[in-house]
């Protein structure tokens, strides 16, 4: 028999997953939300971009291959990662919704990606192509200054967490992933948090139980 505690959890995380499946973020409000655009300019980016819903388990990219895209997640849940010559998996980001994800080096080079980006969870995503994004800059000047925020943003985040993967410890590490991704532990599997923190499982489970008994 369960306990209710066991059963309690089990209740609170079927309420977030039906909250999550019907929770969306539309690119089109998020343009509206963080950049003065005018009108013409965002009919013109969701008339000319196009959207793209995947199965959980499917990719958006694979290794080899040229990314071609800009990824913003409007529903579900994504994952970039890398595989080394051991076949182990190193995740770089996780893309919920409203988040952006793409491989720049690949997009801007035109070179074979180094990464995969597969979906955690059924999603759909708006697929924003770099030309298009270089005509609206040219076309609505305002918008150069919110395609290089996202890009210094985007910078400033691997930055941080190469340093914390070089110096901070795990217990840092996961304090401060809880803050990026506060609601990525109840879609994921504890070994994808401990592939993106660097650190084994038994590890990341050690540091939760610390944590557990220092709040009771």
């Amino acid at each position: 028999m369960l306990k209710p505690w066991a059963k309690a959890w089990g209740f609170l995380l079927t309420l977030f997953l039906i909250f999550t499946s019907m929770n969306r973020f539309e690119f089109s409000d998020f343009l509206n939300a963080n950049v003065e655009l005018e009108p013409f300019c965002v009919q013109e980016l969701m008339k000319t971009s196009s959207t793209k819903t995947i199965k959980k388990g499917d990719f958006l990219l694979q290794a080899g291959e040229v990314c071609k895209y800009t990824f913003f997640v409007q529903k579900g849940l994504l994952r970039q990662y890398s595989i080394d010559i051991k076949g182990k998996e190193h995740i770089l980001q996780f893309a919920p919704e409203g988040w952006f994800v793409s491989d720049r080096g690949s997009v801007f080079f035109n070179q074979s990606s180094s990464y995969f980006i597969q979906a955690l969870e059924d999603s759909e995503v708006a697929l924003l192509d770099e030309n298009l994004l270089n005509e609206l800059a040219v076309k609505q000047p305002s918008f150069i200054e919110f395609n290089n925020r996202l890009l210094h943003n985007h910078i400033r985040h691997l930055q941080k967490r190469i340093t914390q993967l070089l110096g901070a410890s795990a217990e840092t590490r996961y304090l401060e992933f809880i803050k990026l991704y506060p609601d990525i532990l109840l879609r994921v599997p504890q070994t994808m948090v401990a592939s993106y923190l660097g650190i084994t499982p038994e590890s990341l489970s050690r540091i939760r139980k610390e944590m557990a008994t220092q709040h009771r």
